[in-house]
């Protein structure tokens, strides 16, 4: 279960229940929660983050609907099987597009060879 306790976590600019929905995704890319892990529930939520527990539910609402979590009736939400996969597939095409593509753009407008920038990119990666 996501045992997270710091308070004030959610102190970005996207409503509260984006930032829940974030940490719960980002944990799971992370492996920090596993396929069939139980989340924590809404009210542990509230209690934990001092939310109302209908903003966590929102963001439950939007996980469950993206098939990241899947809830078991009585029991609570748990992260869906191959999630992790799903979101990690969807970071990586996100990061090509959106990271990226601007960097290599930039790169040619700076008259940075392919090669050049490989070389770079193979240095950073070691």
């Amino acid at each position: 279960m996501n045992q997270r306790t710091e308070a004030g976590v959610f102190d970005g600019r996207d409503p509260i229940y984006v930032q829940i929905a974030d940490q719960i995704r980002s944990d799971i890319v992370a492996g920090r929660l596993q396929d069939g892990d139980q989340v924590m529930s809404t009210t542990q939520y509230a209690q934990t983050y001092r939310i109302n527990p209908a903003t966590a539910a929102k963001a439950f609402t939007e996980l469950a609907g993206d098939g990241v979590l899947h809830k078991q009736r009585g029991i609570g939400m748990f992260v869906a099987e191959g999630a992790r996969e799903r979101l990690r597939s969807a970071r990586r095409e996100s990061f090509l597009a959106d990271r990226l593509t601007p960097v290599v753009q930039e790169a040619r407008e700076l008259g940075m060879s392919t090669d050049e920038l490989l070389n770079h990119i193979r240095k950073v990666a070691r």
